[in-house]
Order: structure tokens, then C-alpha cells, then sequence
């Protein structure tokens, strides 16, 4: 995707990464027929392609987060797809907000058709929705208001024409309201509808209709005794050529699976309440009342009751069906469920051959210790492939590999962090990304370049999780020197952390650069830690020893005691492919190292010189006191300075590149720089060179010009600002750029030619969007101002930037020049993604 109205040296922005974790709750994802899987990343709604195991877009326009998302047609009705150009995604919000997007087959783009009127006054929970013909459908949506709507869609009978949306009835369901939604047809010639609703008052409500709506409440069934929290409806089970059932599912908290059959009678003389006398059979041995639908009736009765998980069941979905012919004229419902359950397992229920017992036949789960569970299953179109999301925010994918049996394998899935990512650092070559967030972890994203297929550009996948802390995480700074790869950390805490590269990380590195083992020996040697260890109830992140690794007892085992609180020993192992989640949540944590002591709050700013000596950090403050900037010592991790200039929270902070000085912006509306002299190997001297009130409201954020001695400033009060150090001990205002709309949260400044002093300048803003400016001029000397003139070189297209506040860019290697004509953006946000832009430069 190209960027929009360039002007100067960018010719174009592609976007080449995103990594964005899931919305923890139920009915967040969906699949579509079209093989895309839609899920909500805060504020937005993000697709990814399973096959790709990448993020293609996030779709922005809600104002909340978003709940639930539903395709039309999703994979229950892929074999009436077929002759569909353009497949649809309803998303919901925590607002009552409905989005209705367009996704056209034929040139992979996205539009956004509207949002739906007369949404729902409190947070959306459920959307549902059948497919009735080629060109009808209906939806319906829940809310914790109450009420449940039902919508009658219209598919554009040609091409070019629009989906059109109309509220056929909108149901008060009281003060107990609705979580789970369901639609079908009925069986039969009469054209009826009926809608499933279950929720907080333990039952599953029938109501049945026509196309036209009139929906009437006709009938409840009991048995769970918890709240109800999924239904799916099969499609029509066909009996000697013709349909004459239906099979619902429902899933509750308490633990419990029902499948109900409604049967269609010959005859509409029963009442509610009167039961068949036929032979009960072992399957079919409760009867439950009559289901009235216009001039046909239903008898309905508990096919089975399903027993296997240990805690609560949160989704339970058919198995697609299986298309007889080439034409999809004729189908297959399999009798397959899968359910999903915060007990960390997924479920396939079949049906034994014999004696039709319903029989648990396929148990999938994620083993890590640290997550809660699973809040829904899908199947893909196909029913070959089974995905799961998490409590942490995660995907679990499994496809069927066996031939003729069961093999079910975890496959790659996007990752990414699902709280506010606070702060992202380019390793010291570029070879990785690491972030950290509010869901208190670290994690490093890379290129894995393959080297059977070679492609143009490298897909990026989460490599490691460095860190699994107890804290939200606020700030990291990469250590620029020599040696192994290091980092510092800053959480809600008053300590930093420093961490340290295993043996398992630097090969993994180098099998995703296709890097020889000898070119990265300098790393290895003298590593002899090949993993960590998370402690229980520390947190701590222990070395696991090359010596010790194939000879460690079970901590967990020894003198006899066992505790609630043991957790299993990692197992750090050299990766060759892009790692799962299971491996990533255990596996791939780095060793602490040291801590840093000395702030008196949170943690809330580092930055790391350039040649990876000195460290500076800041902490929450309300007081001139608290507001001072530590500086460490690289290695011997000593405090060898205490800067104080502010009297409110330094936000950011940033050494020159020629590492002379050090500037940092604040709380209180005023930057100040600092001269560094590092005399010794032990001595650092500093001393305060300016300090100024620079904007009206808070400074968010600054950045050094890689070329020279100007920064920039950004600020709540829409501005960046330009200023020069001038004769080493005074800053002069140079230029200001246009006011933006929104308040200026990150800037990152790249370096394009150092004798033109040509720059590029990325500006994030809290509105989410990234624009990037040309910064070109003479240089003003020692004692002169230079001057700098500055032009809009592109404006990105909302649809690859955020959806909510930058938090922070970071250009790649920007001490060098782009001879490539390519440079990497990395940013942040509070959506909950990190992003990777390709920048092309004349």
C-alpha cells in the first residue's frame, strides 16, 4: 500500500508488519469464508491470513474497544459463497457501536460501508447471522442494554452496487440480558426463522420468525445452571433425501455441553408440554416441548449432554459442512462440534459409529503455565484447521495433517502484545525490534528470511519473549555497544532490570538472518547461559547454564514438596522456524542480569548513548527531587551521575550522536540539554546547558537530528518545534512546523545526508496518524543558527497507521545514509500494535 500526496524525497510507505495481540472476550473473532480471520485489537478491527501467519490491515473507525466481529458470509456458509465478489465484516463495540466493512475478492481492498443505525445504547456482545439466499441474509446483535435487533441485509444483486442494512424488530430481552445469539432456518417449505438467545438467566430462549421479522418468543429450554454462553445451530440434517432436523449446541459456565434436536412433527395437534410416545433411545432420552411455527411444529429434545472440561465452556461452534459436488448444490452437516474452555483446552465432539454417544475424539491445548485459558474455538471453512484465542491475548492454530486419522499439529499464528505498547528499540545492527508493554512483557520481532523460497520481502514474526514480568512494563533502551546482545528495562516499579542474550537467542538469530554460525561467534563466545527460568513468586528471571542444562533436577519435585505454586522448568532450545505460542510464552526468556536501584517511583523513561556506555533513566515525579535523571555505567552498572532540571516527570529523554549531550523534555513544558564529558573509564562530569520553556502544554516527546546539534520537540499543544544548540551553550528557537490536529505524542528524526543536512522527521500523533516531514538546510556553524526548511513529504493512509495514541517511532540504523533507497519505521501504540513501515527515499 502506497502513501498518500508525496512531495520531496519519500516516494512511497509500504507496510510490512504488524503485530497486534487479541482482544480478551468472547465472540472477538470470527473466519470468513473468504479465509481471512477478523479479530478486535483495541480500538480497531485487525485481519489476518492464517495461511501467511501475518496481519494484512487494521481497520479504524470505532471509538471503543471492540467486542465482537461476524463475516458474511463466515465459514458455516463458504459453499454459498461462491459467487460472491465481495464478502462483508460486521464489528461491534463497547460503545453499541455496529461497523459494516466491504471486502472485495477480486483486488484485496477494503471499504468502510457505514455504521449501522439505531445501534445499541451499551457494549455489543454477540452478532449472528444466516445466510437465506444469494442475495438475503439475517443478523442479529445483542447488547448488555438488553435488547437483541435483528437486521434484514440485502447483498448487491451487481457489481458495483451497495449492502443494504434494514432493522427489521429490535426484542426487550428485561434486565437479564442476552450473551449468545443464534440463526437458522427451519426445516421444511414454510420459510421460517428461528433465533437461539442465551445469558445471564441460565435458559436458551426459541423465538421464531419470518424474513420480514415478527419474531415471537415460542418456547425455552432448561438444564444449565449457570450462565449460558455460546449456541450454534447446525444446518438442516437431511434424513431419506430430505431435511427434517436441526441440531442446537449450547455451552454454559457451568461447565456443560447440551445438544438439542428440534424435529420436525407431522402434525401440529400437540401442545406445549406433549411428548411423543415413541422408544426412547439412548441418545435421544429427554423430550422437551413443542416449538410452534406458523402452520409446522417442532418436537424438541436433549440429544446429549457433553461432560469433559474442567472449567467453564465459552464457545462451542458445528463443524462446517462438507460440500457434495463441484457446484455446491448439495451438502454434508458433519456431526462434529468444537468447544472451547477456560481449562486451556479445545474439544472435537463426535458421535460413536455404533451406539451414537456423543464422544470427546480430539483434545487440543495450550500447556503453559501462565495462562488462563481459552475464550473461543473456531473452524476454518475447510474444517481442517481449528483455531483458538487466549486469555494472554494469543492464537492457537492446529491443522489436521494425518491421511485417513487424526494428526492434529500447532502451526505458526500472528502474536503480538494485547495492552498498550509503551516503548520499541532497534537492536544495535537492526537485526530485531523490541517492544514492551502494559500486558508485562518484552518481545523482539525479526525478518525470518527462508531460504528454500526466497521473497522480496521477509515476513516478520515474534522470535522471543525476552521478559514475562509482574509489573506493566514503561520503557526499554538496547545497549548500542559491543558484545552480547543487552537491554534495560523499566516497569511500574522503582527498579530497573538488565538483561542479558542466551546461547539460544543468538543461533535462533542466526537462523532467521540465514547468518552463518561463525559470523555471530563474537557474540557466543563466553555465553554460557543458554535460557532463563521464571521464578513463582518472584519476579526474577533465573540463568539456566550450558553445563547444567541436560543434567537440572526437577525443582519442582524436590525435597517432597508440592505447592499451588511450582511451575515446570523452561526448556530453551535453538529455534530453526518461527516459533508458536507455547514456545514463546516459556521458552525464550533472557536472564536478569542486574537491577538498578535508586528512583524513588515508577519507572517511566531510559535511553542508552550510542556507544553503549552510559544509561539514563527517569521515574514518575510531582517534585523537583523525584524528577531527577540517573545516569548508569554500561558493565559495572554504577550510578555515576543525578541530573536535576525539572520538577514534573521527565517523558523522554536522548543522548546526541555524537553522545555529548543529553536531552530530555518534560511534564512541565520545558527541555533541557546537558553537556556529558566522560573523562575516565569510571568519571562522568556534567553540567546543565539550557533549560527552557519550549511549549504551552506538555512535551511528549523529542528527538536529535542524526546530522547535527538540532532537536526537536513535540508537544499536547499540536506544535513541533525545531531548536539548535548554539556555541555549545545556548539553544535557539530555529523553525516551527505547521500546527497538526492532534496532540504530538512521538517524533523520531532520520539522517539522509549529513554534509546537505537533509533529514526526514516522523511525527506520531494521539489521534493514531504518521506523517513525515522533509527537514533540509544549511548548517549555522558554531555560533550561527542554521537554517532549515521543512516540507510535508507524506501523509500515511489511516489504514496503516494506528487508532489510538503514538506512543513512540524509532527509524532503523539512522546514522547511516539510505544508499539501499529503503529505510524501516518502527512505531508503537496505545491500539496495542507495533508496525513496520517500508520507506522508499529518492
Amino acid at each position: 500500500m502506497s502513501a498518500s500526496s508525496a512531495r520531496g524525497g519519500v516516494v512511497g510507505v509500504r507496510r510490512a508488519f504488524v503485530g497486534a495481540g487479541c482482544n480478551r472476550i468472547v465472540n472477538n473473532v470470527s473466519w470468513g469464508a473468504c479465509g481471512l480471520v477478523a479479530f478486535g485489537a483495541q480500538n480497531a478491527v485487525a485481519v489476518f491470513c492464517p495461511e501467511t501467519a501475518q496481519i494484512l490491515t487494521t481497520l479504524p473507525g470505532h471509538k471503543a474497544s471492540v467486542n465482537c466481529t461476524f463475516w458474511l458470509p463466515n465459514s458455516k456458509f463458504a459453499f454459498k459463497a461462491g459467487h460472491l465478489e465481495h464478502h462483508y465484516l460486521l464489528s461491534g463495540d463497547a460503545d453499541g457501536a455496529i461497523m459494516l466493512w466491504e471486502y472485495s475478492l477480486l483486488d484485496r481492498k477494503w471499504t468502510h460501508i457505514m455504521q449501522l443505525p439505531q445501534s445499541h445504547k451499551k457494549g455489543v456482545t454477540c452478532i449472528t447471522g444466516v445466510i437465506i439466499s444469494p442475495t438475503d441474509a439475517l443478523v442479529a446483535s445483542t447488547s448488555s442494554d438488553g435488547t437483541v435487533n435483528i437486521w434484514e441485509v440485502a447483498f448487491p444483486s451487481t457489481s458495483g452496487g451497495k449492502c443494504n442494512f434494514t432493522l427489521l424488530e429490535s426484542i426487550n430481552v428485561g434486565l437479564k440480558p442476552m450473551v449468545a445469539l443464534s440463526l437458522a432456518e427451519l426445516p421444511g417449505d414454510a420459510g421460517k426463522i428461528v433465533l437461539a438467545m442465551g445469558g445471564l438467566d441460565n435458559k436458551v430462549h426459541l423465538y421464531c420468525g419470518e424474513r420480514s421479522g415478527k419474531f415471537v418468543r415460542t418456547c425455552e429450554l432448561k438444564g444449565h445452571t449457570d450462565w449460558i454462553r455460546s449456541l450454534d445451530f447446525s444446518l438442516p440434517i437431511v434424513t431419506d433425501g430430505k431435511p427434517d432436523s436441526i441440531l442446537l449446541v449450547s455451552s454454559s459456565q457451568d461447565k456443560g455441553i447440551r445438544i438439542w434436536k428440534m424435529t420436525e412433527c407431522n402434525s401440529t395437534a400437540s401442545t406445549k408440554g406433549t411428548y411423543r410416545k415413541e422408544e426412547m433411545s439412548l441418545a435421544s432420552y429427554i423430550e422437551g416441548p413443542l416449538l410452534i411455527a406458523g402452520s409446522c411444529c417442532y418436537q424438541i429434545s436433549l440429544e446429549s449432554l457433553l461432560i469433559g472440561h474442567e472449567d467453564w465452556v465459552y464457545s462451542v461452534q458445528w463443524q462446517p459442512p462438507l460440500v457434495s459436488s463441484t457446484m455446491a448444490t448439495t451438502y454434508h452437516q458433519p456431526l462434529s462440534i468444537l468447544s472451547a474452555s477456560m481449562d486451556k483446552t479445545m474439544m472435537i465432539w463426535k458421535p460413536e459409529k455404533t451406539i451414537g454417544i456423543w464422544m470427546n475424539v480430539v483434545s487440543v491445548g495450550e500447556l503453559s503455565h501462565c495462562a488462563l485459558g481459552f475464550y473461543g474455538g473456531h473452524w476454518s471453512p475447510n474444517g481442517g484447521s481449528i483455531l483458538a484465542h487466549g486469555y494472554g491475548g494469543s492464537f492457537h492454530l492446529w491443522r489436521n495433517v494425518g491421511v485417513g486419522f487424526d494428526n492434529w499439529q500447532p502451526q505458526r499464528i500472528p502474536s503480538g502484545h494485547f495492552a498498550p505498547v509503551s516503548d520499541i528499540s532497534w537492536a544495535r545492527c537492526g537485526e530485531y525490534v523490541l517492544s514492551v508493554s502494559h500486558d508485562q512483557t518484552t518481545r523482539a520481532f525479526a525478518p525470518w528470511k527462508n531460504e528454500a523460497s526466497p521473497q522480496k520481502f521477509d515476513p516478520w514474526h515474534e522470535i522471543a519473549r525476552p521478559q514475562v514480568h509482574g509489573h506493566d512494563i514503561n520503557c526499554v533502551a538496547i545497549i548500542k555497544g559491543k558484545g552480547n546482545h543487552r537491554f534495560v528495562c523499566g516497569a511500574d516499579e522503582k527498579v530497573s532490570r538488565v538483561f542479558e542474550a542466551p546461547l539460544s537467542f543468538l543461533k535462533t538469530l542466526n537462523h532467521a538472518s540465514l547468518q552463518a554460525t561463525s559470523s555471530a561467534e563474537d557474540d557466543q563466545v563466553g555465553t554460557q547461559v543458554l535460557g532463563a527460568n521464571m521464578s513463582a513468586l518472584g519476579l526474577s528471571q533465573k540463568p539456566i547454564y550450558v553445563q547444567a542444562a541436560n543434567g537440572t533436577p526437577d525443582r519442582n519435585s524436590s525435597d517432597g514438596f508440592h505447592t499451588l505454586e511450582t511451575i515446570p522448568d523452561a526448556v530453551p532450545v535453538v529455534l530453526t522456524e518461527p516459533p508458536i505460542e507455547e514456545q514463546l510464552a516459556w521458552h525464550t526468556l533472557w536472564p536478569e542480569t542486574h537491577k538498578l536501584y535508586g528512583h524513588g517511583n515508577e519507572l517511566f523513561s531510559l535511553c542508552c548513548d550510542h556507544e553503549g556506555k552510559l544509561v539514563a533513566s527517569s521515574c514518575k515525579a510531582q517534585s523537583a527531587p523525584v524528577a531527577e535523571i540517573w545516569l548508569w555505567q554500561v558493565g559495572s552498572w554504577k550510578a555515576v551521575g543525578r541530573l536535576h532540571s525539572h520538577s514534573l516527570t521527565v517523558t523522554q529523554m536522548e543522548f546526541s550522536h555524537d553522545n555529548k549531550m543529553l536531552l530530555a523534555v518534560s511534564r512541565d513544558r520545558q527541555f533541557s540539554v546537558f553537556s556529558i564529558d566522560r573523562r575516565g573509564s569510571d568519571e562522568v562530569s556534567y553540567r546543565l546547558l539550557a533549560r527552557q520553556e519550549a511549549h504551552k502544554r506538555i512535551i511528549w516527546t523529542c528527538s536529535w537530528n542524526p546530522s547535527g546539534h538540532e532537536f526537536a520537540t513535540g508537544s499536547r499543544d499540536k506544535t513541533v518545534k525545531i531548536w539548535a544548540v548554539v556555541a555549545e551553550s545556548t539553544v535557539k528557537h530555529v523553525t516551527s512546523l505547521p500546527q497538526f490536529g492532534s496532540s504530538v505524542t512521538a517524533l523520531s528524526w532520520l539522517g539522509l545526508d549529513r554534509l546537505k543536512n537533509v533529514g526526514l522527521l516522523a511525527v506520531g500523533m494521539e489521534n493514531g496518524l504518521i506523517e513525515l516531514w522533509n527537514l533540509s538546510g544549511k548548517g549555522g556553524g558554531v555560533t550561527e543558527i542554521p537554517e532549515l526548511t521543512v516540507s510535508l513529504a507524506v501523509r500515511l493512509d489511516p489504514l496503516m497507521c494506528h487508532v489510538s495514541s503514538v506512543n513512540r517511532l524509532a527509524w532503523r540504523d539512522s546514522e547511516k545514509k539510505a544508499d539501499c533507497g529503503s529505510m524501516q519505521l518502527a512505531s508503537c501504540g496505545a491500539d496495542h500494535c507495533v508496525r513496520i513501515f517500508e520507506v522508499d527515499v529518492d
